[in-house]
């Protein structure tokens, strides 16, 4: 089931098991439990610490993980392949006794939860995002006795998933009922359960050297640069790697032929870790210079100060701005193909958009859905050749180029979109279950206001040196009017805007 390399990895792993874990697995006589039976096998001959046996649980096929004696409190419904196969070797080890690793005072605010708590994560194997969200409810489980967790493969389960009318992942229920949907931390989680804010835990009296808002390619190198000149670097971020998280493969970092987003991610990360480096988890809601300084103010209303200000804030996708995109968000209307698109296996979707983004999620959606409906506004699609093509080839894609969408239309959930020829004003209504949003990008710069010279599109106005219209910010990145958003470029950009910070505050010194 697993190849030679993939289970040589593993083996290494799991060398780090402390304690004996038991999987327990729920079968019947289908494929799928064959497929999971051989899959657990290959798990349990890894390590003499894993042992299997069968146990009749709430789903087939599923298994479970604990101590012997102890009770199960994560279960896996379907195979943790694709992205989640990294929550099940997680799961594993924090089962067998290794620490969780998050914030000490997380940690025990996580423990003194009393309430019983069940939960269902509803996900997709190629979700990147939907690793985070599993990997931080199994952690809670590991930490508290009353607490359990299942992830469930929607495309497995897809009848469940059709009864509950799911239509985005990651979706969780509580105890039988909607909890959440969409990217959720483990701060995030503890938050959403006890009402309370983490307190910051770390020395705000001296104001920072630097402070990184981002943590993708850009905010990353940005604080890695700041970090080894000495300075006092704090990351504001939100998910290290930002947007790459939700990007499948990269094929165009110069030494790295192919790396999928979110193994890049990870890497940033454990580069991040080998310096001492403030990482904030929150968002920033305001910033304004005052004499010398900086003051940022975040989502929990704490401000922090700083000597120079690094903005690598990145873009989201745009939105098509039209009658029921922001009713049926999440009940149809998506903006991940990677993410969602396994929800609408055999079913008619639409993508809205004809660039290079448009056209790979249309090639990508044509192999699981029945039919892919793609619109482009400009009279040609604008997507490379070699996709064009490929797209073309495809039996079960119709191409409107010169079409305006007009409205995304449906009930509780999307059943149909309409749009117009823009030479004919003849009007158009297809029938269909999903639409992605493929648009392009728009720059997370809503909090910058007024401080900072920006463009029309919002996208702050930098020099060569990265220096932004206020002495000492610098902006690098996809959220500055840099012509080309690629990640290379991001990088190169952190890095300057590392460097004139350093500079300017080496001439600026008091």
């Amino acid at each position: 089931m697993l190849d030679n390399q993939v289970l040589e990895q593993c083996k290494q792993y799991f060398e780090l098991i402390e304690q004996p874990v038991v999987i327990s697995e729920s079968l019947d006589e289908s494929q799928n439990s064959q497929d999971l039976h051989a899959f657990l096998l290959d798990i349990v001959s890894l390590s003499t610490k894993l042992s299997l046996r069968q146990e009749k649980l709430g789903r087939t096929p599923s298994f479970s993980l604990n101590r012997d004696g102890d009770t199960a409190r994560i279960n896996f419904a379907g195979m943790p392949m694709g992205h989640e196969f990294t929550s099940l070797i997680l799961a594993i080890l924090q089962v067998s006794g290794r620490k969780v690793k998050e914030d000490d005072a997380l940690l025990e605010k996580a423990k003194t939860i009393q309430k019983p708590y069940h939960f269902e994560t509803y996900v997709s194997l190629s979700c990147q995002v939907c690793p985070t969200v599993v990997q931080a409810l199994n952690a809670l489980s590991v930490l508290n006795p009353n607490v359990t967790h299942t992830m469930i493969d929607g495309a497995m389960f897809q009848k469940e998933v059709e009864e509950k009318e799911i239509l985005n992942v990651p979706t969780v229920y509580l105890d039988g009922k909607p909890f959440h949907s969409g990217m959720l931390t483990f701060e995030d989680l503890l938050e959403k359960l006890t009402g309370e804010k983490a307190q910051l835990n770390i020395d705000t009296n001296q104001p920072f050297d630097v402070i990184v808002v981002g943590g993708g390619p850009c905010g990353s190198t940005s604080a890695i640069y700041t970090a080894r000149k000495g300075l006092r670097t704090a990351m504001v971020v939100e998910r290290i790697g930002g947007q790459v998280n939700d990007t499948v493969g990269i094929e165009n970092i110069t030494s790295i032929p192919y790396i999928e987003g979110e193994v890049l991610a990870s890497k940033l990360n454990e580069h991040l870790l080998q310096y001492p480096i403030e990482k904030i988890q929150r968002r920033v809601e305001k910033i304004e210079k005052k004499d010398q300084l900086i003051e940022v103010t975040l989502s929990s209303q704490e401000v922090l100060q700083t000597r120079t200000l690094i903005l690598a804030t990145g873009a989201k996708w745009r939105n098509v701005n039209v009658p029921g995109e922001q009713e049926f968000l999440k009940k149809g209307v998506a903006y991940c193909p990677h993410c969602d698109g396994p929800l609408f296996k055999d079913k008619p979707v639409a993508v809205i958009g004809g660039g290079n983004s448009g056209v790979e999620a249309a090639i990508d959606l044509a192999n699981t859905s029945s039919h892919v409906t793609l619109l482009e506004f400009m009279p040609e699609l604008k997507a490379d050749q070699v996709l064009q093509d490929k797209l073309r080839s495809l039996p079960n894609v119709t191409i409107h180029t010169n079409v305006a969408t007009k409205e995304i239309i449906g009930d509780t959930k999307v059943t149909g979109i309409v749009f117009e020829d823009r030479e004919t004003s003849q009007q158009t209504t297809v029938n269909l279950d999903g639409v992605f949003v493929q648009i392009g990008l728009i720059a997370n710069t809503g909090f910058v206001n007024d401080v900072l010279e920006r463009n029309r599109v919002g996208e702050i106005l930098v020099n060569e040196r990265q220096e932004t219209s206020v002495p000492g910010i610098f902006a690098a990145g996809d959220c500055t009017n840099t012509p080309y958003k690629q990640i290379v470029i991001a990088m190169g950009q952190g890095a300057t805007a590392a460097l004139s910070a350093f500079d300017y505050l080496i001439r600026h010194e008091n």
